[in-house]
Formats: structure tokens, C-alpha cells, sequence
């Protein structure tokens, strides 16, 4: 046991192969060192001298030659400054207090055999052998060192780490009465190299009392304290143990003195007795607990069933546990959602850029919404272009994302996610739908990833390539853990030959304790027990924060560059856009094959000098109406199904819900009130109609423009109804049986097949649909109550068509207000399209 912050609680594992002796480190935080290189597999012998968290002055640990007690072979033993104790094999250094001790290393033993439930032969029992050096690991690297902790000015007592087990990675003074001001603008006292922190960010206050304040200055991603959002422009007081978050760097005070921990990827992440429950009881996720390394590549593997999605969602957020906790570098992550978020990635099954877009132009949009207002454009330019060649991509960045192929299209989905240089990242099923040759560059990709300083999880279903992960979590039917560890010790620790027997053993078996077994085995004690140990925690929701956190855009910003990309996606559609066309002219051609060259007068018989009713005018509104109906749903009933993978992704990255409404609004909106013109020019021009127009005047242009407005309202309610649509179903497929169900209601509700005034029941229902107010407005112009009187009644008129510019006014005013009505009833909807962590 090592008394010393910088090293971990696993550390590091000193085992003997039968020849040699070897050393791994087990993803420690602050590393292992052999002659001033970071090390993650080695070879060692008499003579070698190891530090633990720190090149130069770390915890050492001396081998020297020694003789086994149970063999005459040669054997090694690691030396420090207190008396050596006999431990069994292997021997891992291991981070605690009090004291610490180095034990003596013996030739490891045998695992003992696991039992397994099938019939067939049992392989070998699985044997802990020597660490391999892998294809992908590159070893001994130079790393960086981390400076070394210092004791606090004065004598003080430095604060307990808040930061796993790192040391600072720098230290700054503070005097009193003076200010240090945090950005990523050269002139500032304290510099942040960060795209994420603003120019001129926040600034420390050392106060002539010995106490210290931190201000915001107006920042875009906002300022944190212990994880919570200040106020923007807002100030608070510093405690000896308060974290301050600007960016990817957390600063801590110590006296007088400022401690910054730089998050380069060095940082720990863990699971702890995480546990779904559903409605009935009935858990999803059963007491799931593991540890990840840092800087490593961790795949989630399992049969249907077995909760890998489910965990995925507890693990970002999305969907927290209903009991447990994710730790971030010791931090909850749900407790601190607000700022943790930023430096965690999420690469869903589905793509998250539009499609129709190029490369270089969708990552600008990207890097638009997700980086702060004063980054420049130069700025988000390089961060593309380095990403890009990152990712060897940057052939590709003119090319649009329908024309990549899979493995490439992926590729620009973990390029939009690193822009903003997250040291964890997550992918769901990235090989899905991927031939073997996709599958293992898309897993090549991943292990770069992991050697270029991330840690990477990756729940898939291929198993093909599972060898250049570093741990494997194996998730069994039900929600429970039955493996965690080196890939290459799975098979043997299951008793089988492949994972078909084990995935056919999983569903053979279903009523087996998997988990039991996992955790009565060494493979437990060596990878997951001391995460396991750690005391279940109550629900997350317990401490909501209070303060909403700060989004990298204004909602101003936010909104025209989502409007200026929605134009753009559409634009690059050449078949929408000539369906846009086509269909409002089709509508308004097909109106002028119903007796054509008929007017839309009142008609008075000439023998009798009654008024006939004229069919001709309401077949034509009754025509033209539902074309403007069908038309406006349908350019919106498939928007926001189709978009919800990336509308969740960018939510959770600070997105604003209403301005990502109101561009759909803006842009739907403009497109649908030109098919409501071209409907209604078509469909009025070639007729005569009523010289005496409400509200612009008398002549035909005027009363056709008048005419044509109630069109263009029906077509904009029609389009809110259709984002309702859209924002209710689950898939696609649905929107267009209820697309044809919602035109046909408007049919019978325009009021033109028969009377709806004076009908009980049937009256009041036509209120809630936009046809019957479209068709009410255009029929107040044309004067409908004496184009189609009630012939049982002559004496009853519909006040909703009465001559008047009130009633005009009050049928657009109701459209309008349905349209209102459908706009917060698709707010309310998206709020389950985001992160449940975020809701409450």
C-alpha cells in the first residue's frame, strides 16, 4: 500500500510468466514509469527501478534478485523504505492510507475452474498468463509528467483531491488585491487554450480579507462551481475545497495559491451498483458496476435482452439509473450533468449530420452551435481541418454524406464529436450494418482514439475484433454484469471455444446466475472488486440543480444558424424542392378541370329569382383547401422523426428547444405559405369571382390575394399539426397512415359536403380543425351563406361566413391560434427527446 495521491487504487500488477518478470499498468491515472517513460506492459528484471505517478520524484519501487520460498527458481522482489511482507501472486501496487508496503512476488497460481452449463467438453480452465504487449500498444512512450504537489503557502493544509487521484497540473499565485482574469485570449492573466472557454471568461478576486471570489464575465459555456452554472455575470464566494470549472480545466484554491487540473484525457470513470427499474418492478438493469482505464478502448458485448442500451443510457446521462451513481473523475455526472457534458461524446446508432450536406459543411454548422459566440471563424476552421486529417478525412470533406460509405460516414460522426476534444467518448453500435473489412477499420479507428489519450466504450454486437480492446464488459440476460476484463481471457473464463456458445449459453440458461458466478471468481477480484465495494447511492434526482446551465450560443445565434442550415438541407434537395412545386401546382390544376369556366357567384334563378346553391364554388374551396391541408403536413409530418437522433445529441450539448422549433417554423413555414399562394392563385385566376373584397379593396387581384391568405393560414396550422405528428410517433413509418387519417378529417370539416351550423356535437368538434376556419374565411369573402344556403332552413346562416371583415378576422384569428395551440404542444413533446438528466 502506497500513502501518496498520486497513485492509484489499482495501480499497477508485478507478475512472473515462468521466464521473467513482467509489469502492467492497470490504466492508472498519473501512469508508470521505467527510465522516465510511461509504460503500459513491460518486462523487468533484477536491477529495474519503477516509479508510480510520477517520472522523477513518484513512490520507487527497486527489484532486486531473491529466491522463491516454494521453488528454486529465481524470483524478484520489489523493495521500498519499510520491511517487505508475504502476499500471494500477483503482487499489485495499489494507492491507500495509512503507510504503504511493497509485498513480495511469487510465481502466480492457477485460477481455479469455473463451472459452465452445458454438457459438452470443458476447455482449460482459464490461467492468468503474462501480459501480452498487443499490436496496438506502443510501449515504453514518453509521457508527460505532472508537476509535483506542493504543501499550500503558510503551512496549510492542502484540500482532499476532487480529482481522482492527479496532481495539479499547474499552480498559479494569487496575492491579495489582486485580480486574475481566465480566457482564451492572449492578453488575459491566466490563458486557456480551449474552444470551449470564451475570450475573456471569468476572473478570480483575491479580496483584501483573505477571501477569494470567482466572477463570470458574460461567458457562453458558463462558469461552474462544484458543478453547478453561476449565473451569467454573477459572482461567489470560494471555500478550500470549492471546484471551479471554465472549460476542460478545473481550479481549485489552496491557501494562496490557484491549482488548475487540465483534463488531457487522464481521468477516471466508473459505474457503481447501477440498477434500472421499469413500470411492474421489473429491472432492466441489475447492480452494474465497473471501472474503466483511462486512456483505453472498453467494448459492451451481450445478447438482446441484456440491457447494453439501457446502460449506455445510464452511463451518459440519457436515461440515469434509478439507483447508483457514474463517477467522472470522482464526480457524479448526473449531480453535474451542466458541466460534465461538455467533455463527454456521444456517437449514436443512426448518423448525426445531415446527410444532403458535404463534410466540411455540416461540421461547420456543427462547430457553429456548439462552440462559444466569439469563437471566430478561423478558429472553428482549423479545429475542422485538424479533425479531419485526424480522422483521414479530409479527402473526403467536399463530398456529401450520402456518398461516403458506411465505415466513412461513421468516421464523420466521431469527427463531430471530437470537436470539442472529449476525453470519453461513447458509440452505440458503430459497426452496425458494416461489412467484416468496415467492421475492423471502424474498430482500428476506435483503438487510435484510445492511444491518442480518450477512453472509448463501444457497445456493439460484432465480436470479430474484440481483440484491440483493453477491457471487455459482458452484459448477461436481465441487466447484469458476467464479465469484466482482458477480451483475451473470456472465452476461458465462460468454458467455451467461441461466442456463439456463449451468446447460445446465455439464452439456454437464462435462470443461471451469471453474475453470481462472475462474482465468485478471481477475474472479479482482480478487475471489479474494489469498484464493486463502494456503497450503492440513493436516486440521482435528488439534488436537482437550480441554476439552468448556460448554452455556448445566444438563442438569437442559435436560431439562424440552424435556420441558415435547415435552408441549406433543403436546398441541396433538388427533389424535395421540385416537389414543393409540383404539388401546390398540381392541387391548383386539378381544381380547374371541375367545371371549368364556371364562376364562383351566387347563382339566381332567373324563372323563379330564388338563389340555387352553386356546387362548383364549394367543390372548389372543398379542393383546394385540402390540397393546402395535405400539402403543409406533409412537408413537416417526417422533420422531426427524422432529425431526433441528432436534435437529442445536439440538446445535450447545449442546443436551445425553442429556437430549434422556431427555425423548423420559420423555414416550413415560408415554404408552405408560398404553396398556399401558388394554390390559390391557380385555383382563383381563371374564375370569376366577387369584385367586393373585406379588406383590400374592391378588383379581382385584390380578392384573390384576399381568397388566398386563408389558404396560406391552413397551410401553416396544417404544417403544426404535422411536427405534432412527427413529434409523437417513434418511427417514420407511421407518420403517413395518420398523414391520410388527418386529410380525410379535414374533408368532412370543411363545412362545403354539408351544413355543420346548427349541427350538435358536430358543430363544436369542427372548431379544433383548421380546414373549417380557412374554409370559413375564404367563404366570409366569397359570401358563402348565399353561395350555399341551407335549403332545409333559408333562415339560418353560419355566423363563421357571414360578409363582414369581423368574421374575416375572427376565422384567421382562429387559425392562427390552432397554430399557436400545435407550437406548444411540439415544445412539450420534445422535451422527451432529451436527456432525462437535463428534465429534472
Amino acid at each position: 500500500m502506497l500513502d501518496d495521491a498520486r497513485v492509484s487504487w489499482r495501480h499497477a500488477t508485478i507478475s512472473w510468466s515462468g521466464r521473467s518478470w513482467f509489469i502492467e499498468d492497470h490504466g492508472s491515472t498519473n501512469g508508470t514509469f521505467v527510465q522516465g517513460h510511461r509504460i503500459h506492459q513491460m518486462e523487468i528484471g533484477p536491477g529495474s527501478s519503477v516509479h508510480l505517478g510520477n517520472a522523477n520524484d513518484g513512490p520507487r519501487l527497486n527489484l532486486s534478485s531473491g529466491t522463491s520460498t516454494s521453488s528454486s527458481s529465481s524470483a524478484a522482489s520489489a523493495s521500498a523504505s519499510v520491511p517487505q511482507q508475504s502476499h500471494q501472486q500477483p503482487y499489485a501496487a495499489q494507492g491507500a492510507s495509512p503507510g504503504w508496503a511493497a509485498q513480495q512476488a511469487a510465481p502466480q497460481q492457477s485460477v481455479p475452474q469455473q463451472s459452465a452449463p452445458h454438457t459438452g467438453p470443458q476447455p482449460s480452465a482459464p490461467h492468468h498468463t503474462a501480459p501480452r504487449q498487443s499490436a496496438h500498444q506502443q510501449a515504453p512512450q514518453a509521457g508527460t509528467v505532472p508537476q509535483q504537489q506542493q504543501q499550500p503557502a503558510g503551512g496549510g493544509t492542502a484540500a482532499p483531491p476532487s480529482h481522482g487521484d492527479r496532481s495539479p497540473t499547474t499552480f498559479h499565485r494569487l496575492d491579495l488585491g489582486r485580480v486574475m482574469r481566465i480566457g482564451r485570449a492572449l492578453d488575459n492573466e491566466l490563458v486557456v487554450s480551449d474552444l470551449q472557454v470564451s475570450r475573456r471568461h471569468a476572473e478570480f478576486h483575491a479580496m483584501p480579507d483573505g477571501r477569494f471570489e470567482i466572477r463570470d464575465l458574460g461567458s457562453h459555456n458558463g462558469t461552474f462551481v462544484n458543478g453547478v452554472p453561476m449565473a451569467k455575470g454573477g459572482s461567489a464566494l470560494l471555500g478550500p475545497n470549492d471546484i471551479v470549472g471554465v472549460g476542460h480545466s478545473t481550479f481549485r484554491l489552496v491557501g494562496d495559491r490557484l491549482e488548475e487540473f487540465v483534463d488531457t484525457g487522464e481521468v477516471s470513470f466508473s459505474a457503481r451498483h447501477l440498477t434500472v427499474t421499469v413500470d411492474g418492478g421489473k429491472q432492466i438493469l441489475k447492480d452494474v458496476s465497473f471501472g474503466v482505464p483511462e486512456k483505453s478502448l472498453v467494448a459492451v458485448i451481450g445478447p438482446s435482452g441484456s440491457g447494453k442500451s439501457t446502460l449506455l443510457k445510464a452511463l451518459t446521462g440519457y436515461r440515469p439509473a434509478d439507483r447508483g451513481e457514474v463517477l467522472y473523475d470522482n464526480r457524479n455526472l448526473y449531480k453535474q450533468f451542466a458541466e460534465l457534458r461538455q467533455r463527454i461524446g456521444l456517437v449514436p446508432q443512426d448518423d448525426i449530420l445531415h446527410k444532403e450536406l458535404t463534410v466540411s459543411r455540416a461540421l461547420k454548422y456543427a462547430a457553429k452551435l456548439r462552440f462559444p459566440a466569439d469563437t471566430t471563424a478561423s478558429e472553428r476552421d482549423a479545429r475542422i481541418d485538424e479533425v479531419l486529417r485526424e480522422l483521414k478525412l479530409d479527402i473526403h470533406k467536399d463530398k456529401k454524406v450520402t456518398a461516403l460509405s458506411g465505415g466513412q460516414r461513421k468516421r464523420v460522426s466521431v469527427a463531430l464529436e471530437l470537436l470539442t476534444k472529449p476525453s470519453l467518448i461513447f458509440l452505440d453500435e458503430p459497426t452496425s450494418g458494416l461489412d467484416p473489412g468496415m467492421d475492423r477499420d471502424v474498430m482500428q479507428l476506435l483503438r487510435g482514439l484510445a492511444d491518442d489519450g480518450r477512453t472509448v466504450l463501444v457497445v456493439t454486437h460484432s465480436v470479430a475484433e474484440l481483440a484491440l480492446c483493453d477491457k471487455l464488459l459482458v452484459m448477461a440476460p436481465g441487466g447484469a454484469v458476467a464479465y469484466f476484463g482482458p477480451p483475451e481471457e473470456a472465452l476461458n473464463f465462460f468454458g467455451y471455444a467461441t461466442w456463439a456458445d456463449v451468446f447460445s449459453a446465455f439464452e439456454n440458461y437464462r435462470d443461471y446466475d451469471w453474475a453470481g458466478r462472475w462474482k465468485g471468481s478471481q477475474h472479479y477480484q482482480l478487475y471489479a472488486a474494489d469498484v464493486d465495494a463502494a456503497a450503492p447511492q440513493p436516486a440521482p434526482a435528488s439534488a436537482p440543480q437550480v441554476m439552468r446551465p448556460s448554452k455556448p450560443q445566444s438563442w438569437g445565434s442559435q436560431l439562424t444558424t440552424l435556420v441558415r442550415r435547415y435552408f441549406a438541407v433543403i436546398a441541396s434537395d433538388k427533389g424535395f424542392l421540385a416537389l414543393t412545386v409540383l404539388l401546390p401546382a398540381v392541387i391548383g390544376a386539378v381544381s380547374l378541370l371541375i367545371d371549368p369556366g364556371k364562376d364562383l357567384l351566387v347563382r339566381v334563378d332567373e324563372r323563379t329569382g330564388r338563389i340555387s346553391p352553386n356546387i362548383t364554388a364549394t367543390t372548389v374551396l372543398l379542393i383546394l383547401a385540402v390540397g393546402a391541408c395535405f400539402a403543409g403536413a406533409a412537408n413537416s409530418v417526417r422533420e422531426l422523426i427524422k432529425e431526433r437522433v441528432i436534435y437529442e445529441r445536439e440538446r445535450a450539448t447545449g442546443l436551445s428547444r425553442s429556437a430549434y422549433l422556431m427555425s423548423k417554423v420559420i423555414v416550413l413555414g415560408a415554404l408552405t405559405v408560398l404553396q398556399g399562394a401558388l394554390v390559390g392563385v391557380i385555383g382563383f385566376s381563371s374564375r370569376e369571382t366577387t369584385e367586393e373584397g373585406l379588406l383590400l379593396g374592391d378588383g379581382k387581384t385584390a380578392v384573390i390575394l384576399e381568397l388566398s391568405v386563408p389558404l396560406m393560414g391552413l397551410g401553416f396550422a396544417s404544417m403544426m399539426v404535422g411536427l405534432v405528428i412527427s413529434s409523437l410517433v417513434k418511427t417514420a413509418e407511421r407518420t403517413m397512415p395518420l398523414l391520410v387519417m388527418f386529410t380525410i378529417v379535414q374533408v368532412v370539416f370543411t363545412g362545403c359536403l354539408f351544413i355543420l351550423h346548427g349541427t350538435p356535437g358536430v358543430n363544436e368538434l369542427s372548431y379544433l380543425m383548421p380546414s373549417r376556419w380557412a374554409v370559413a374565411a375564404a367563404g366570409a369573402t366569397l359570401d358563402l351563406n348565399r353561395i350555399f344556403p341551407n335549403t332545409d332552413d333559408p333562415t339560418s346562416t353560419d355566423p363563421l361566413w357571414d360578409h363582414t371583415a369581423s368574421a374575416y378576422f375572427l376565422d384567421m384569428a382562429a387559425l392562427l391560434a390552432l397554430a399557436v395551440v400545435c407550437a406548444f404542444l411540439v415544445a412539450r413533446f420534445l422535451r422527451r427527446h432529451e436527456p432525462e438528466v437535463m428534465r429534472k
